[in-house]
């Protein structure tokens, strides 16, 4: 099963960008998720289990690092393409 993931993450602190850009170039070490940035969120996309474990694991990671943050997911089952509706 394939699962899609919008995510924000609003670190609670006054230098934000530096978290942010580490909780996205983790995602990107994942080779077996597709992960597409833009200025308001990261879109996640591939094995649903895989997917899930990512995202726990790098907010971990992130709380961890940098201390308290919100994360804003928005989560839907299957392929991002639009075609995929077709």
């Amino acid at each position: 099963m394939k699962l899609s993931v919008e995510i924000s993450m609003y670190p609670l602190k006054n230098e934000y960008i530096p978290a942010i850009k580490d909780f996205i170039q983790r995602l990107n070490r994942h080779p077996g998720l597709q992960v597409i940035t833009n200025t308001m969120s990261t879109q996640v996309f591939g094995d649903y289990d895989e997917v899930m474990d990512t995202l726990r694991a790098e907010m971990r990671t992130s709380h961890e690092q940098f201390g308290r943050a919100i994360f804003v997911c928005k989560f839907i089952d299957g392929d991002p393409s639009p075609a995929a509706d077709v």
